[in-house]
């Protein structure tokens, strides 16, 4: 099962969070299909997603985007996705 947190951050507090949820087993290969999900959820551009992403969230279960990571200007500082199993 596959169980994302979510959170947009602005001045280190939370503006906007979701949990993402998918009963099968996580698949990096699927990892922007779940992004492009939240980001649709949470009304926010979805982010580049490059290797190090991918890595941290594998290594250490999550990872955060910077808005240098965004296509389109974004109005918040960063954008945290960690597992959720633990939640």
């Amino acid at each position: 099962m596959v169980r994302i947190w979510a959170k947009v951050m602005k001045d280190e507090k939370i503006v906007k969070q979701t949990i993402f949820e998918d009963y099968v087993l996580f698949d990096k290969a699927n990892f922007y299909d779940y992004l492009a999900t939240i980001c649709e959820r949470l009304d926010i551009a979805t982010p580049i997603i490059l290797s190090k992403h991918i890595y941290h969230y594998l290594s250490f279960n999550n990872t955060t985007f910077l808005p240098s990571d965004f296509p389109e200007s974004v109005n918040f500082d960063k954008f945290v996705v960690e597992e959720a199993s633990n939640y």
